[in-house]
């Protein structure tokens, strides 16, 4: 079966996208209106781009009945926000804060979470998130009707020390995060347990 994209109304498009696409990491982001009020919201279109400079990329869609979505709009107007990583212990609290509440309330405040100061940007950080990235914009790419693209450079990184294995080394336990993943339609998330390891081959002329 074949399906042209560009003859299927956008909520078709977004299944199959999102039914196929999967798993895909959640970047629970903290941000900052220029009026200084809180926003968080969890966006599963994300994912790390590269590491010179330390680069993070976030697909952020329109709101429901159009227009950008205050993470969108705060962004763009301030150019920074902290990308939280979702555990299973924070994913009931991660999704009270999908709702759409008006751009004058504190989604933090509103599922009953604590902020905690970041280091170098305003938005703070999640408290109870294993991991943590403070970000600074470096471009918004508009690609649709209120549909941007954030490419973002990581300032800042902060882990839980009971996750690092070595610090000095930069050696992360990366199964004891407990990190859920978006899966297909609604609600469904997915834990990260059932692993397998594949070595890299070197190329050996025959």
């Amino acid at each position: 079966m074949q399906f042209d994209m560009e003859q299927l109304s956008a909520d078709n498009r977004y299944k199959l996208l999102t039914a196929t696409v999967t798993p895909r990491p959640i970047a629970w982001v903290t941000s900052r209106s220029v009026d200084g009020v809180v926003n968080a919201a969890p966006f599963s279109f994300f994912n790390v781009m590269g590491h010179e400079p330390p680069t993070v990329t976030l697909g952020l869609l329109r709101k429901a009945g159009g227009g950008y979505k205050d993470t969108a709009a705060n962004i763009m107007a301030t150019g920074e926000f902290v990308i939280n990583l979702v555990s299973e212990a924070m994913a009931e609290s991660m999704n009270e804060t999908c709702t759409n509440a008006p751009p004058e309330i504190d989604e933090l405040e509103l599922a009953g979470l604590t902020a905690v100061p970041s280091i170098v940007v305003a938005p703070p950080r999640i408290a109870g998130c294993p991991v943590s990235f403070e970000c600074r914009s470096l471009s918004s790419i508009v690609t649709g009707p209120c549909q941007v693209i954030v490419v973002a450079t990581v300032l800042h990184v902060h882990i839980e020390d009971e996750f690092l294995i070595d610090a000095e080394r930069c050696h992360v336990d990366t199964p004891a995060l407990k990190l859920v993943s978006r899966m297909h339609g609604s609600g469904w998330y997915a834990r990260s347990t059932d692993l397998f390891q594949l070595a890299r081959p070197s190329y050996k002329e025959k």
